[in-house]
């Protein structure tokens, strides 16, 4: 039975009054234990939590110390002041964060926690396509693992891929490995570039269709496209951007009626700070960012399960690729 007058759920109600909106009590309760648990143990481990945009609310509301795009959870992983690192995400972010942090406990909830795009490139398919474009700058996307990136000159996420190809002052660029994305980004610049052909299963998706249908449906939404999405589904869009970008012209823009096309969860999560916004929820999950639980959380906090290594011969080239990005 659940108990809505447990001490742990009493504990926390400030915590629950955020995301009451988007989580029954009933359900709100299934997870106070939990959530008790590990911000005990953060307290106790000296350890932060860095949740992606597409966990849940009650990760990413609940016990999040630092949450965000790629871009950002990349960025604050060089800042933290603690031991250990928990990364509710998927797993190439994970290795990120250890890439930024060599001396710091990194644990990933759950190893098999993956990405589509990351699945889709080898380092081999890396050195293949720079023989065959040679004198190219390899750019490769954060969502690959980190012997891919230990291939490439430069990283880029989402939000800051244009922004890294155009710093490269050349002509042509390889682009890896999500093909939408480089094809996204080649509308925006004078710049050739070569793609790759993995995509994201879930922003792959989402059809032109699935827009004139939402907007028949649902008159004078504004809809918002994840550059992952297919090139024509961006086209039919009012805009397209990252996660952050997302959240941000939501917070600018405050548009009555909103979708937003990309995983799911991230609806929830801005809806839990702008309850002025009508949010038309098209639910494509991740099954990958779905993995990350409460309860693995807590059993990752309590074991150091699993920590995240990697080889030396891959960590300084593959952190080299992604410093460089975020020195731009």
């Amino acid at each position: 039975m659940v108990d809505l007058n447990s001490n742990a759920f009493a504990r926390n109600a400030q915590l629950y009054d955020r995301v009451k909106r988007v989580i029954p009590p009933p359900e709100w309760a299934t997870f106070a234990d939990d959530v008790d648990a590990i911000l005990d143990l953060k307290r106790k481990r000296n350890a932060v939590i860095l949740a992606h945009n597409y966990q849940t609310p009650e990760i990413f509301h609940g016990v999040a110390d630092i949450v965000g795009d790629s871009l950002l959870l990349a960025r604050e992983a060089t800042k933290v002041d603690a031991d250990i690192i928990v990364l509710a995400g998927v797993h190439f972010m994970a290795e990120t964060a250890k890439l930024l942090n060599p001396g710091k406990t990194v644990l990933i909830p759950d190893l098999a926690a993956g990405c589509s795009l990351a699945d889709s490139i080898t380092p081999a398919d890396v050195r293949l396509m720079r023989q065959r474009y040679p004198g190219a700058p390899v750019v490769t996307y954060v969502n690959t693992s980190a012997a891919v990136k230990a291939e490439s000159d430069i990283c880029c996420t989402s939000g800051n891929a244009l922004r890294v190809v155009e710093s490269l002052g050349v002509e042509r660029v390889i682009m890896l490995p999500d093909e939408y994305l480089a094809q996204n980004i080649a509308k925006q610049t004078g710049v050739k570039i070569i793609a790759w052909k993995g995509h994201c299963e879930v922003h792959e998706l989402f059809t032109p269709d699935d827009i004139r249908q939402i907007r028949e449906n649902h008159p004078g939404v504004t809809v918002l496209a994840h550059p992952e999405c297919p090139p024509e589904v961006v086209a039919e869009a009012d805009f397209s951007g990252s996660t952050a970008d997302m959240s941000g012209y939501v917070e600018t823009k405050r548009p009555p009626r909103v979708v937003l096309l990309t995983e799911c969860s991230m609806s929830d999560n801005i809806a839990v700070l702008h309850p002025d916004v009508e949010f038309i929820r098209p639910c494509n999950l991740c099954p990958h960012m779905k993995r990350i639980t409460l309860k693995n959380i807590r059993h990752a906090l309590e074991t150091d399960q699993h920590q995240v290594t990697i080889d030396p011969a891959i960590a300084a080239p593959a952190r080299r690729a992604v410093e460089r990005m975020l020195a731009i």
